[in-house]
């Protein structure tokens, strides 16, 4: 599909054959928040909203953050590798008084050239048996339409992705799982919830704490209570589809990066395990002066009055139980954040 780009927004540019392909689906579907995006905590969210004509555009999908992240430095991981999660999807939506009130809605007034043969196409699809007779009025209760959503936030941006999903809207009956491209399932809920995952943030404890001296073990860790796994529930519960899947996302490494190629780490390729117990690094204490950090850095030079930029990124082993025993493991994903570290020069007294 074409597109240009308007005061920020995209617009598919439509033709009389591609119009028939949206009918009558809301253009800006409400799905779950982009990459960037963030939501709040809380039992059942669902995604999208109401558009301000009053038509439904929002998605039917809910999602359960109860047990997500939270807290300052929260934050979405990043999938390694290209992966993205799903920026368009069909789902059930629409019983057949609501699908004919909103088609009745877009289509009474043409907007755009072709609209004319666009709506008469339309009519013989959903109103004239060819192949769907009156909206399918007479199977009231017995299934729904199901309808393209997308997220909107990637739509807006131009993400390609967002257009991705093609075709009309179609009938089925309550409980099957058309057979159709891009059609919700299991799989496409727990991506979906992977889009809403929060992590701790990465700030890790360090010692010496206020500033560290050159040629000195630091001693790094983070704490088993912080960085335990989270993780979000996606579900769908309309026209006799019932299906969820959780997402969850366990840590399993810390990556230090000392900001200066002046700096060794501990262990040396800077990737330290977590701990049976949870735990990432070892604190520091008293009598362990001696002893090499199990996670770490040791700096060769003095940030000359400044700091040096330490990036500790955690990576998280990102996995998913669905529906009907479905499950499997999505890609690792990686949340980090930058903290400065002042070094000193050790100070001598000459008597």
């Amino acid at each position: 599909m074409s597109v240009i780009q308007r005061a920020g927004r995209v617009w598919p540019i439509l033709t009389a054959a591609l119009a028939l392909s949206l009918l009558p689906q809301t253009a800006w579907a409400g799905g779950s928040r982009g990459s960037s995006g963030s939501t709040e905590s809380s039992s059942a969210t669902p995604s999208g909203g109401t558009g301000g004509d009053g038509s439904i555009y929002a998605s039917v999908v809910t999602y359960d953050e109860s047990k997500n992240g939270s807290g300052g430095g929260a934050g979405p991981v990043a999938p390694t590798g290209d992966w993205t999660p799903p920026a368009c999807w069909f789902e059930p939506k629409w019983s057949p008084e609501e699908f004919e009130k909103e088609f009745r809605r877009k289509w009474d007034v043409p907007h755009f050239s072709g609209a004319g043969e666009a709506y008469a196409q339309g009519q013989d699809r959903y109103i004239n048996g060819k192949p769907y007779e009156d909206f399918n009025k007479d199977k009231a209760g017995e299934g729904m339409w199901w309808t393209m959503v997308r997220d909107e936030a990637r739509a807006e941006a131009g993400d390609p992705a967002a257009f991705a999903c093609e075709g009309p809207d179609f009938w089925a009956d309550n409980g099957e799982i058309p057979e159709v491209e891009n059609a919700i399932t299991p799989d496409i809920l727990a991506q979906l919830a992977y889009s809403r995952l929060k992590v701790p943030g990465t700030e890790v404890a360090l010692a010496p704490e206020v500033a560290t001296k050159v040629n000195l073990p630091t001693w790094a860790w983070l704490d088993k209570a912080t960085f335990k796994q989270v993780s979000v529930t996606a579900s769908l519960n309309a026209g006799g589809t019932d299906i969820q899947a959780t997402t969850t996302a366990k840590p399993v490494s810390l990556k230090l990066e000392p900001g200066t190629e002046d700096a060794q780490t501990y262990p040396a390729s800077g990737e330290c395990a977590i701990n049976e117990d949870g735990s990432i690094g070892e604190p520091y204490a008293k009598g362990k002066a001696d002893r090499t950090p199990a996670c770490g850095l040791k700096y060769l030079r003095s940030s000359g009055g400044g700091t040096f930029p330490l990036q500790a990124t955690v990576t998280w082993e990102i996995a998913w139980t669905g529906s009907g025993g479905t499950g499997g493991d999505l890609p690792e994903g990686t949340y980090g954040a930058e903290q400065a570290v002042t070094v000193e020069e050790i100070q001598s007294i000459n008597r």
